[in-house]
């Protein structure tokens, strides 16, 4: 189960109000959340929101602060507790550290000796629960991700085993994986979760604009340039900067982003001077990035620098069972916001969940239950009535496609306006491709500013999500 995120880092124990206030103001200056509890049963009503260490003074109103320290660090999963008292004799330390006590600190304590200590039980303990997740057995999920599947299973392993590093991170996989998901779990369980992850969809980018959407701008700039501009290197400063769909930078925009993985300084767009960036960065794309480069079309000393760790989200074909339990949690989510009631599945829609080979992988297997939560009657899901809305989809694709042969004898009634033959034709390429607009752009023949363009038409495709 993972922490509350809404928890303290700290449950500081002190009896004394000003020293209470003191290391509470202390401890909150150096960036921590802090919890106080004067006595014993304030104490153990607080600890039930999971702190992450514990600041325990022996001397207590209402208990015993050694028999506090045995249930405290009893507890599963135990903070780290260091121990404060006035009492310093060595036979206190000692039955404190047997009891479980990380430190032992004599009152008065210097504010720098009580931040430092603090902060390497912070540490600890997240080490620990890192070491207990990692040898935690089978996992039903983890951050946003649901499934446990053995392959699954090695993603987990994989995301907590790396977590923890500074070092730059590819994520590979189809359309629909989880891609994205996986990078907030890389985030939320690394040391820069309280920083901002920040996520750029690199295919959705006018290549115009990409350099300014990445490092920002300076005013005039370039026409429009009307104001500075902040970007997402900035914006992820101190925590993670997501590249979605790297695969898709163009030649001259990969140039800009090798220099700056190697020095980690950037220039905004119309300025002099260079910033220096502390991010995590974390990549992701759905191409075979070793085949683009020997196809020279993504640069080789780039897919070094951003294939140092990896991970491979497996397709939904090979996840087992997941998909059924994907799938029922997809229904009960998408049932209470239509507020309908569905029985679940029938044994004959699972074994058909189970045998269709899902090519848009979770994101499709999510949309076909949006779909059906939508306009299927509420009640028990069967076969028959899931096959409806799976084929639906390709049914819509198929339509939508232009075809290329001509009638035997021309129909006016057959007419249709070109700008709806475009959009058949747009649509078509963006479901063929997942949504990824550079793709479809390359397959039709056309830049990606004109999908972009003839979005803003009456009548045209929407390709903003």
């Amino acid at each position: 189960m993972s922490r509350d995120q809404s928890a303290p880092d700290i449950l500081l124990v002190e009896d004394e109000p000003s020293l209470a206030h003191l290391y509470a103001r202390l401890l909150g200056a150096a960036g921590w959340t802090v919890a106080t509890a004067t006595g014993a049963a304030e104490a153990r009503r607080l600890l039930a929101g999971e702190p992450r260490a514990v600041v325990l003074d022996l001397n207590l109103p209402d208990a015993d602060g050694m028999e506090l320290l045995q249930e405290i660090t009893g507890r599963r999963p135990a903070p780290t507790v260091i121990v404060v008292t006035v009492r310093g004799s060595i036979r206190t330390a000692v039955d404190a550290m047997r009891f479980g006590a990380y430190d032992f600190l004599v009152k008065p304590v210097a504010s720098e000796r009580l931040t430092t200590t603090v902060r390497n039980a912070l540490d600890r303990s997240r080490l620990i629960r890192l070491v207990d997740d990692l040898t935690d057995g089978t996992r039903d999920g983890l951050g946003g991700m649901i499934g446990s599947a053995p392959a699954m299973q090695a993603v987990y392993r994989m995301i907590l085993m790396i977590a923890q590093s500074a070092a730059p991170v590819l994520i590979t996989g189809e359309s629909g994986t989880g891609k994205e998901l996986c990078a907030e779990a890389i985030h939320r369980f690394g040391r820069r979760s309280a920083a901002p992850l920040v996520a750029v969809n690199c295919g959705a980018i006018p290549q115009a604009l990409a350099e300014s959407e990445l490092f920002g701008h300076v005013r005039g700039a370039f026409t429009g340039a009307t104001a500075d501009r902040v970007g997402a290197v900035a914006q992820a400063e101190g925590g993670t900067l997501f590249l979605d769909e790297i695969g898709e930078l163009e030649p001259d925009l990969q140039v800009k982003l090798l220099r700056f993985t190697q020095t980690m300084t950037y220039r905004r767009v119309g300025d002099d001077g260079s910033t220096q960036a502390d991010i995590r960065l974390v990549c992701a794309t759905n191409r075979r990035l070793a085949g683009e480069v020997a196809a020279g079309r993504f640069r080789e000393d780039l897919f070094y620098r951003v294939n140092v760790l990896a991970i491979d989200m497996p397709p939904l074909r090979d996840r087992d069972d997941d998909v059924v339990r994907l799938a029922r949690h997809f229904l009960d989510r998408f049932a209470g916001e239509e507020g309908k009631r569905f029985e679940g599945l029938t044994a004959e829609a699972e074994g058909l969940l189970r045998s269709y080979p899902w090519p848009g992988n979770v994101r499709q297997l999510q949309n076909v239950i949006r779909a059906l939560a939508v306009l299927a009657r509420p009640g028990t899901i069967d076969g028959a009535t899931l096959a409806t809305f799976l084929h639906a989809g390709g049914a819509d694709v198929a339509a939508a496609a232009p075809t290329t042969a001509a009638p035997a004898q021309p129909d006016p009634r057959l007419v249709r306006p070109l700008a709806e033959l475009e959009n058949a034709a747009i649509e078509a390429a963006l479901a063929a491709f997942g949504g990824n607009v550079t793709r479809a752009a390359r397959a039709l023949g056309i830049g990606p500013a004109t999908i972009y363009r003839k979005r803003g038409r009456p009548g045209g495709v929407d390709v903003s999500e």
